[in-house]
């Protein structure tokens, strides 16, 4: 298979794989929508709004700030201890990419991670394909903006129980993308256990439930990730053979 033919078939994959992301994406930015709506925003500025930050965390920090009548610093500094997470995502996907890859596919990368993104790329083996990135991207991110300019339409106009129950489908899509892997390895299996009970500790636990959940998000995964890595590493090759 030539080079071209590889990257249209990546492309294609990804935009399958895609699919499940874009339908929960929709579902939960439609109500992120609702608080758009509620700080003041148009539709349309909903629909960019989503479309150049992804993430949702992120946004909703940002809504509740415009809708105080914040400042930009207040704003800046919301958003980056929402999104602190994925400085860990960019630094693991950067230790699967291609160091003979451009720098244009690493900004990218960059760029359009989110939770559900970064989970199907880098559970790929050998280095990661930015065309299977982009696939999944052209697919999903478009959802994630139309969904937040109908909640900014419509949103306010649903009961609040149908507004709470479209977030099902983001959980059954995170459920998607942990059964398998944790299927054929314990180890994995039992971290996720693991994962899900400190989580639930934490959110009950003095002092550290009184973090954001941002914040208790990250020290979990360095912990949890730290201890896994060093208990249980993998082989230098299992990472850097290609795919072929």
């Amino acid at each position: 298979m030539d080079d071209r033919a590889r990257r249209r078939a990546a492309l294609a994959q990804g935009m399958r794989n895609g699919i499940p992301i874009a339908l929960g994406y929709f579902a939960v930015s439609f109500a992120l929508g609702i608080a758009a709506k509620k700080a003041g925003l148009s539709p349309v500025q909903g629909f960019l709004a989503s479309l150049l930050c992804n993430a949702s965390a992120g946004e909703y920090a940002g809504f509740r700030v415009i809708a105080a009548r914040s400042g930009l610093l207040t704003m800046a500094v919301m958003t980056f201890v929402a999104n602190a997470r994925y400085l860990l995502m960019s630094t693991a996907m950067s230790q699967r990419v291609d160091p003979n890859g451009r720098a244009i596919h690493r900004f990218l990368m960059s760029f359009f991670i989110t939770d559900e993104f970064f989970a199907i790329t880098i559970a790929r083996p050998g280095y990661l394909d930015p065309f299977y990135h982009y696939g999944a991207v052209l697919v999903a991110s478009p959802c994630w903006a139309l969904g937040t300019a109908l909640g900014c339409v419509a949103g306010e106009l649903l009961p609040a129980q149908v507004v709470s129950a479209l977030g099902v489908a983001l959980f059954g899509m995170f459920l998607a993308v942990i059964v398998p892997p944790a299927r054929k390895d314990k180890v994995i299996a039992g971290l996720i256990l693991l994962c899900f009970a400190a989580s639930f500790a934490m959110s009950r636990l003095p002092v550290v439930s009184g973090l954001s959940e941002g914040t208790r998000t990250i020290l979990l995964t360095v912990v949890i990730a730290s201890g896994a890595a060093a208990l249980f590493p993998h082989e230098e090759k299992d990472t850097q053979e290609v795919e072929s």
